[in-house]
């Protein structure tokens, strides 16, 4: 009688983080909360930040151009990391033709070269989108390493310990 694999069932093929991933409920909020932080940025920068800015002293001008122009950086390669991850949900591209376009999106550091002084002298809504960046920022580095190490690792087809168990019963079988 053949044994069920405790962890996949009846001889499952294993469940590939990634192309899980892509498309679950949590990518989808993921996508969302990526694609609001754009929009509110773009909001903000094209609207009362401007207005903000034009308070600042002339060295707060400076750190708001070169911060202001770090977060739209991050944010394009946050989104365009989940615009290739949606065309993988939406089987628009394999998840292969994905870890080859890592090439061109390059998920940079969370450069924050400025320092604390002058970043508490920014305008605290510019700093919440900021901060906000940088945390999703994180994460997305974070699954983006599960995604590639998922990726790396070859497809076994078969339950190791399964396999054993066949051999010893094959081997015992034999004996009698």
């Amino acid at each position: 009688m053949k044994e069920p694999d405790i962890a996949l069932g009846w001889d499952a093929d294993p469940i590939h983080f990634g192309r899980s991933f892509v498309q679950s409920d949590a990518f989808k909020v993921l996508f969302q909360e990526g694609v609001e932080l754009v929009e509110d940025t773009a909001a903000y920068l094209d609207g009362d930040g401007r207005e903000d800015a034009k308070l600042l002293t002339r060295h707060g001008t400076l750190t708001y151009a070169s911060e202001s122009m770090r977060l739209t950086t991050r944010l394009m390669q946050i989104a365009s990391w989940l615009l290739v991850q949606r065309a993988v949900a939406e089987g628009e591209i394999t998840p292969d033709q994905a870890q080859a376009e890592k090439n061109r999106v390059r998920l940079g550091s969370p450069d924050l070269v400025t320092g604390p002084a002058d970043l508490y002298a920014l305008p605290g809504r510019l700093r919440d989108l900021i901060a906000l960046s940088v945390r999703l920022h994180a994460r997305i580095l974070h699954l983006d390493a599960l995604l590639s190490e998922a990726a790396a690792q070859p497809v076994r087809r078969e339950n190791p310990v399964a396999v054993q168990r066949r051999l010893l019963e094959k081997a015992f079988a034999e004996a009698d």
